[in-house]
């Protein structure tokens, strides 16, 4: 099969091939997870040309009939060979009820290596963490990065790849239908339509469609803003619909759970304080955002800056957070095994008093890590501000954090 590699990923869980461990790949429906399986089942075969290697694809229609445990352990009751190694991939794995027990069962008498990708994080923190507590590892994987993104589109870096980047996101099937005419929209619109339908409505046995449609369009228009469940109930009221706050945050935890949309609260830098009320959400990916919002570039493109940035540092594996110090707010605090990152967006930072506040918000803090501002035009003091670094997007997006 022909693929591009995407090493980010595949690198990250080579180490683990042939450990006792689980290996679970989640994320978003359509970002790529299928095909990075395929890229570690050729890798083994290559490593291990005698493996014995079972797949199973649950969107698949030849495993459609796998429909429970029971399924399961019958499909593959024939399946290992006891003189090679057997390795066990399954796609999709939450389609399958009650899969924790077969996998339970495997992992206990070390049949095999097991590999599978969910799209919906209640697979972890439901099914898998209460049979497996301890006996997986978790690998998250997201839409393309910018530099995937020119790989996979054969682009050069620069601003007009960039806008692209910004406009239709990197879901990776679109490199196969190419970035012109409505074909991406089209194509996005269907992807978005299959989540909500089988990762969120299906899933988590919502009701009322109407406003969890209404919801991902406020989420939509409303990137990088903080704001509360109260404070959604309450446009919506405006608006005349009426749901209340809990409901609303039963659908925010629905949508991350299907890796839609990431939550990001607040955090005091400098202490241990998590504020329980303001977060922000940011969208897994750009064009998904846009096929469902259209993207005007006069009042879109500071969200889109924003929302890149926090993708970018999502990739780099970092854990984020909105940062606050005294009244002033830090955009984001990224933090990856005790290293810290802090970054301010801004459209642009020639106006004095632009500059003035994202630089000075981060000359608040009294550390020595890494601070950036990050803006869509070119330096304009220098890339060297008091130990901040500013850098247009398309150099920070290249940039390996």
């Amino acid at each position: 099969m022909n693929y591009i590699i995407r090493p980010i990923y595949t690198e990250r869980v080579k180490p683990y091939i042939g450990k006792q461990i689980i290996k679970v790949l989640t994320g978003q429906r359509r970002v790529g997870k299928s095909c990075i399986m395929l890229q570690l089942m050729d890798y083994v075969k290559f490593e291990i040309p005698t493996a014995n290697i079972i797949y199973i694809n649950r969107e698949m229609d030849q495993y459609s009939h796998i429909q429970t445990s029971n399924d399961l352990n019958e499909y593959l009751q024939d399946k290992f060979i006891n003189e090679r190694a057997n390795f066990l991939f399954i796609d999709e794995i939450q389609e399958i009820d009650s899969f924790e027990l077969t996998i339970r069962s495997l992992f206990a008498e070390n049949k095999c290596d097991i590999f599978c990708t969910g799209s919906n994080a209640a697979m972890l923190s439901g099914e898998l963490a209460t049979t497996l507590s301890g006996r997986y590892i978790e690998f998250n994987i997201h839409s393309l990065s910018f530099s995937e993104f020119l790989i996979f589109h054969h682009l050069e870096q620069g601003i007009d790849s960039l806008i692209k980047f910004l406009t239709y996101g990197g879901m990776p099937y679109l490199a196969n239908m190419g970035l012109s005419d409505d074909l991406p929209f089209e194509y996005l619109k269907n992807v978005y339509s299959t989540i909500l339908l089988k990762d969120v409505v299906s899933r988590e046995n919502i009701r009322n469609i109407s406003f969890l449609e209404n919801l991902v369009l406020y989420l939509a228009d409303n990137i990088g803003s903080l704001f509360s469940a109260n404070n959604i109930s309450k446009f919506l009221k405006s608006q005349r619909i009426e749901i209340s706050p809990q409901l609303t945050m039963n659908y925010l935890r629905a949508l991350s759970k299907a890796y839609f949309v990431h939550k990001v609260v607040r955090s005091e830098i400098g202490g241990l304080k998590i504020f329980e009320i303001g977060e922000k959400y940011y969208f897994e990916d750009l064009g998904l955002r846009n096929a469902l919002k259209g993207f005007n570039e006069k009042t879109d493109i500071h969200k889109l800056l924003e929302n890149a940035v926090y993708l970018h540092l999502l990739q780099c594996g970092y854990r984020i957070y909105v940062g606050k110090i005294d009244h002033k707010e830090i955009d984001f605090v990224a933090d990856r095994n005790g290293l810290k990152v802090y970054i301010q967006v801004c459209l642009q930072a020639t106006e004095k008093s632009t500059s003035s506040r994202e630089f000075g918000n981060l000359l608040m803090i009294r550390d020595n890590y890494p601070k950036y501002v990050i803006t869509l035009n070119d330096l304009i003091i220098g890339n060297d501000y008091r130990g901040i670094k500013q850098l247009n997007l398309v150099d920070f997006l290249l940039l390996e954090l």
